[in-house]
Order: C-alpha cells, then structure tokens, then sequence
C-alpha cells in the first residue's frame, strides 16, 4: 500500500513521526491472525486491544450488522428506543452477578466511566449526600481518555499535560515482583497494604466525602496485574463499612477473559456498577456501557422531577441498533461456543502451562497469568539500554506476533477462540525473538 498518504491521520498513542519511517499496515483479518499489507500472516495475541474475544471475521456478526443497517440503521435515543437495545440489554443482565439489572449504554470505555463517575455523583447527590464527591483509584490502573478518566489514572504519562479532577487519592499498585513473582492467578501478597492503605484514605479525607472507589479487578494496561489473594473481597467489605460506592472497571476483563462472564462473577464480588466495552460485540462496533444495580438507578429516579429526564447525560450513538445487533450476535457465539467460560478450563489451563514455561528465557524476572490474560517481565538492569519491551514487540512483529509492550512487561491477551496449536505458535515466535533481541538464539 505505497501510495497511502500518511500525513493527514493523527493516530491515537502513536510515535507518528516514527510510524511514518515505518508504516505498520495491517489490510485483513481471520481468526486469530492478522495480516500485514505485503501477505505476512501476524498471531494476534492482543485480541486486537484486548477487544476481539472472538477472533477475527465472524460471519455470524457480519451478517447480523448487515441485516440491520438495512432495516434500521439509526434512530435518536434521546426520547426514543430501538429493539436490538432493549434486546441487548435483557440478555447482557443475565449474565451479570445478581442486582445488576441495568444498563447505560455509551460508545466507548472511556465514555463508559465518566458515565460511572456521574451516576455516582448522581446517585450520592440524590440520597442526601452531596458532600461524598471524592473517588478513589489506584496506582497502575488504567481509566480511559476523558476528563474523569485522566483523573482517575494510576499511569503517570497519561495524566501528565491534562487537566484533571484534584478529589482522586490513589491506593497502592499491584505490582510487586520481589514477593509474587511466577504466580499462578492471584498472588498472595498486597492485600493487607491496600486495606491500610484505604483506611488512611478515610482517616484523612472523611467516608462522608468520598463518593466511590473504581477498580480494575485485573490491571491490564499497567502490566496485566492479577489481584492478591482476598484483594477484591476486601475492598468490598471496607466500601460497604464505609458507604461509599464499588465501580470495577471491567472494560479489559469482561466478556470471558477470566474465565467467567465478568471478573465480578469469578471472584464472587459484586460491584455497585460495571463499566464495559472492547469485547461488547467481539470488538467489532464501537460500544460500551455501564451495568448497575437497581437499586440505583431506583435512588436517582425518585429524587428526579416526574416531567424531565432523570439523568441528563447520554451520547448520539448510544445503544446504536447496529452496535446492538452485533453484541446479539456475539452473545450467541459466546455462548453457543461456551467462550464465557474457557479460561477457567482445559484451555485456561494449557494458555497457563505454555505461558510458564517461558521462565528459563534470558532476563525474565517475573511471569503473571489469569484466565486467558498473561505478562512476561524483563529485567534491564545489565543492558545498556533500559528499555526491552519495545524492542521485544518490534522483534516478535518481525517474526510474525502481535503482543503488547508496556515497558519491560510483555502483554498477552489471546483471542478466546484460540486453539492449543495456535497457543504453541505464540510460543515459538514468541521464544524465538526473546532470544534474537538478547543475541542468545538465532
């Protein structure tokens, strides 16, 4: 594709300036794979970004969007409803912990927690308790791009040059290599330092100021961090002492990635609202939503006017028909083919072994998995330059994988749909560009 001008789109977390001296071009997909624009075949190991669960070129979703466009392709939902979205919303409920009966729907992740922020808000200001306006978050934790996203942000590069909401106080990151390295799903250390960590939070700020915590149950763009043992249960128990509100941000772990619908369902602990996106619909139309509990949404309506909207918020394309036909057709896939669940299976299980066993690779220093998520870390400290991962990630690139570099922790978050022989591919591309980027292989 040499005659594609490059000027004229700004790409989002791009080095543009490097990626115009070396286009990376992709122009299909099928399966698991992607495929650059001079025919060389690329394992997705990312599931796009962390988006499509299912794979890549469904016929079933296709089909589904195309029938759709041609009936209804867009009717407004200020004011106004379409089948496919009411539809969507019932059957997404079902596959929520019990009490999440309600759906917001938004077009991105991102939208999906300022969404959350302002039910909370919302939510706090119509049971008599204005004052709770401060949130909680963490460090390592990834929120999205907008104001309260930025706000909540736990990656300092993401907050740094923005403005931001100033009532955030973070609890202490998941990462600690020193005493979890080569975990097996949820460390056994960090607990006990959130949970001080918190009280301090309420010690200084007061309960009666804080309006909510927001959690991913799994960082996934700070280095795919499982949380320890008791973590999430925890935290649970010191929002309801307290009463303040629980948004675990799902937009990376729901939809099967850990083995269960949502992360809420495989740990056993409920949230107040579930913010979600990326695998929504396979990744295949921009959408996301917020999942909340009644009793919520029950709260805010009643202390709302009878004769105007009780929660003035909401995006043009929200609950789109098109995005909805696709999230029915996904949803049968994930469970005609009992996707939901693979992580905690057979394949869970192998994804496990085969990532494991990557410990006896120069320089690796820690390795994580949960479910179908998985990191390898790489120690720099003897090399020259101090960052590894980027030229891990241009390396496999080059050999024909697609993983994700976040500094020196390499991400991996396979399609749900991948077999075991695909998973042994990751394995030796993967091996052999560890070895070429560390001049110990060929």
């Amino acid at each position: 594709m040499s005659d594609l001008n490059l000027e004229h789109w700004w790409q989002p977390f791009t080095n543009v300036r490097a990626f115009r001296e070396q286009p990376r071009i992709f122009s299909r997909a099928a399966g698991s794979f992607l495929y650059r624009d001079d025919g060389q075949d690329v394992l997705d190991i990312t599931a796009g970004l962390w988006c499509c669960n299912l794979g890549h070129g469904r016929r079933e979703i296709a089909d589904a969007v195309q029938q759709q466009l041609m009936e209804l392709d867009y009717a407004p939902p200020f004011q106004f409803g379409t089948a496919p979205a009411f539809r969507f919303a019932e059957r997404l409920v079902k596959h929520c912990p019990d009490g999440i009966g309600r759906v917001f729907f938004t077009n991105s992740g991102s939208e999906a927690v300022d969404t959350a922020l302002k039910i909370a808000y919302s939510y706090q200001h119509a049971r008599g308790k204005a004052e709770k306006r401060r949130f909680i978050s963490r460090q390592q934790g990834y929120h999205g791009v907008n104001v309260g996203g930025t706000s909540l942000q736990g990656l300092p590069n993401n907050r740094q040059g923005f403005p931001v909401l100033a009532e955030v106080d973070f609890l202490p990151g998941l990462l600690d290599i020193e005493r979890n390295a080569f975990s097996r799903g949820c460390p056994k250390f960090g607990t006990q330092e959130m949970l001080k960590s918190f009280e301090e939070i309420v010690a200084v700020r007061g309960a009666d100021k804080i309006c909510a915590v927001i959690i991913e149950p799994i960082s996934g763009a700070g280095g795919m961090l499982p949380p320890p043992i008791d973590y999430l249960k925890t935290i649970r128990e010191l929002c309801d002492k307290h009463d303040i509100l629980l948004i675990f941000d799902e937009v990376i772990t729901g939809f099967g990635r850990t083995g269960s619908a949502f992360a809420a369902n495989e740990f056993g602990v409920t949230p107040d609202m579930i913010t979600a996106a990326k695998a929504i619909n396979g990744g295949t139309v921009p959408m996301g939503a917020v999942l909340l509990k009644d009793s919520i949404q029950q709260v805010i309506f009643d202390h709302a006017s009878t004769s105007a909207p009780e929660f003035f918020h909401g995006n043009t394309y929200a609950g789109s028909p098109v995005a909805a036909a696709a999230g029915l057709a996904a949803l049968d896939i994930y469970e005609s083919e009992q996707l939901f669940t693979c992580g905690s299976g057979a394949k869970g299980q192998y994804w496990a072994d085969t990532l494991h066993a990557m410990s006896d690779l120069p320089q690796v220093i820690d390795i994580r998995n949960y479910g179908l998520l998985g990191a390898v870390s790489f120690d720099h400290a003897e090399l020259p330059e101090k960052t590894l991962g980027p030229k891990i990630h241009q390396r496999c690139l080059d050999n024909g994988l697609l993983c994700r570099a976040v500094g020196d922790h390499m991400v991996m978050s396979p399609p749900l749909s991948i077999t075991e022989q695909e998973i042994d591919l990751f394995a030796e591309r993967f091996r052999r560009s560890v070895k070429q980027v560390l001049a110990t292989g060929p």
